[in-house]
């Protein structure tokens, strides 16, 4: 595996996700609560190296859910 460009700008509780090819995602942070819009994924960070994620998958649709 080579290595990886990655940037991240902060902007209050905004942060933006940039890599080698342009800008990558957004993450929303305040206190120990964060979202990040590429992963869509709520995270809590937990004392020492530990954290809690919950993902936000997106419900498929199916013909039947339009009747």
């Amino acid at each position: 595996m080579g290595v990886m460009f990655r940037k991240s700008q902060k902007f209050s509780p905004l942060i933006l996700n940039f890599t080698e090819h342009g800008f990558s995602s957004w993450t929303i942070k305040i206190g120990r609560w964060s979202w990040n819009s590429r992963a869509r994924a709520h995270r809590v960070d937990l004392p020492g190296p530990l954290f809690w994620k919950q993902n936000k998958t997106r419900r498929r649709e199916s013909a039947s859910d339009h009747r």
